[in-house]
């Protein structure tokens, strides 16, 4: 059984870019507000998230209760992790993990089912603090990879991947039941 992810301090965006990137350089720090922060996304966030998830799938009905169901049932699953980035009190950024037992990987994977950054608030680097965080998340489950699929149209988003050195591998298939 994986333990459940422990509580995770606040970490202001700037410090994680700082650490993970190994740069002091002022105008890489500048574009990142003070006040981002890495944090466990609690209930009190489920309004905020319902418009990031509006975002995310502009073209899909949210149903909220349906949404709030899956969010309370993750919560309490040893296998899902759900993190945010805050602007003080607004909800700026969300990012999930589920973790599985994988027989390809014969180990644990992780799949990254959901990310998205606030309009206003990319190319920040707050995606790629997120991911980060994520992945130190994923190693602590002793996931030996992480996953993800993304929709043909976010080329933005493709980019941040392979930068982070996510490699294509192979199509998604998918079909309604």
């Amino acid at each position: 059984m994986i333990r459940k992810a422990e509580k995770y301090d606040k970490v202001p965006v700037k410090h994680l870019i700082q650490e993970l990137t190994g740069q002091n350089n002022r105008s890489q720090v500048c574009k990142i507000e003070n006040m981002i922060e890495i944090r466990n996304l609690s209930q009190k966030d489920f309004p905020q998230l319902i418009g990031l998830l509006g975002q995310l799938w502009p073209n899909k009905t949210i149903d909220t209760d349906a949404v709030k169901t899956v969010i309370e049932k993750g919560f309490k699953s040893d296998y899902q992790v759900y993190i945010c980035a805050t602007d003080n009190e607004k909800l700026v950024g969300f990012c999930s993990l589920t973790i599985k037992n994988n027989l390809w990987m014969m180990a644990n994977l992780g799949n990254i089912d959901e990310l998205v950054v606030d309009e206003e608030y990319r190319n920040r680097g707050i995606g790629k603090a997120l991911m980060d965080e994520i992945e130190r998340i994923a190693k602590s489950h002793s996931c030996k990879r992480i996953e993800l699929d993304s929709a043909f149209h976010r080329t933005n988003a493709h980019k941040l991947y392979e930068e982070m050195n996510f490699e294509k591998r192979a199509y998604l298939f998918s079909k309604e039941i």
